[in-house]
């Protein structure tokens, strides 16, 4: 139902409403901006008379946006794009001698292998940009960039809403026992580690892992799951399973560890994303390009 709008919405207001896009509850998206329900409450309800319309569908169970809070949703999201593009482009400087750079990222594999160099090529030529990255899993990283609360992360390709730049192509190995019988093998038939117990990550390569014992047709004995990779690899190393994980994401030793490649086996591409390269803000436009000249050299053997 509209009705005439009685003033301009604030920053509040629409960040609330931002939050609710991927809130399970109003009172849950106000606890996400340190609100108590009743502040929520009245926040919301002050944003709907503000613009005249009500953007929320109370007959709903949930969160439901009505028609026109789902129109408005995305103008909402530029707002903080380029409310986000404001700040940074102050903070940066004409030479990018200052800023803050924020780089999502979905696990081990991007945060301890893959940007580390590049982080360190990128810190070299802007020695005044201070770097932070947020490791989440997968689908948060994406939906803080989606969001606007994050300009750049390292996700797992393809992801086609997205521009993209790969990175790095991680494969899937086994994680056995040291002295386990399939340890003495080269490379160890798929099919034999569901004989096994089976220590199942929690982490970003679960789908990967699952999805490749899926397709051929196999099913491991799950005998735990595990969220940390220390948690696995103590597990693994005492006796009490055996595991699948991505190489990139695991030490290039542990003690009591053997790690062997699979047959057949899964890999994944791991890019490095944005909403739109041509709207990024100086410091992550640099950074995108600082990538590709990596990248670039990579390729040609040399950094």
């Amino acid at each position: 139902m509209s009705r005439k709008p009685t003033a301009s919405p604030t920053l509040r207001q629409l960040e609330l409403f931002l939050a609710l896009a991927s809130a399970n509850g109003v009172a849950g998206a106000g606890a996400k901006l340190g609100m108590s329900p009743s502040a929520t409450s009245h926040a919301l309800r002050a944003l709907e008379n503000a613009l005249g319309t009500e953007l929320l569908d109370r007959h709903s169970s949930g969160v439901v946006l009505t028609y026109t809070g789902e129109h408005v949703l995305p103008h909402v999201r530029d707002v903080f794009a380029s409310l986000q593009l404001v700040q940074a482009t102050a903070l940066a400087g004409a030479e990018l001698k200052t800023g803050l750079l924020r780089i999502g990222s979905f696990g081990a594999s991007a945060t301890i292998r893959v940007l580390p160099p590049i982080l360190d090529r990128f810190k070299a030529r802007y020695p005044g940009v201070d770097i932070m990255v947020i490791e989440k899993p997968d689908e948060l990283t994406s939906q803080d960039i989606v969001e606007r609360r994050l300009e750049l992360a390292a996700v797992p390709l393809p992801k086609s809403d997205f521009d993209t730049q790969t990175l790095a192509i991680d494969e899937l190995t086994a994680v056995l026992p040291a002295h386990h019988p399939l340890a003495q093998l080269d490379t160890v038939p798929l099919k034999e580690l569901t004989v096994e117990p089976f220590v199942m990550t929690r982490a970003g390569s679960q789908t990967l892992v699952t999805q490749l014992f899926s397709r051929n047709g196999l099913q491991p004995r799950v005998a735990y799951e595990a969220l940390q990779l220390m948690s696995i690899l103590e597990l693994v190393s005492a006796g009490k399973g055996v595991s699948v994980l991505a190489k990139l994401a695991l030490p290039d030793a542990y003690p009591g560890i053997a790690l062997r490649p699979i047959s057949p086996s899964r890999s994944r591409r791991i890019g490095l994303v944005c909403l739109n390269e041509s709207r990024l803000s100086p410091v992550a436009r640099a950074f995108w390009l600082e990538t590709r000249k990596y990248q670039a050299s990579a390729k040609s053997g040399g950094r």
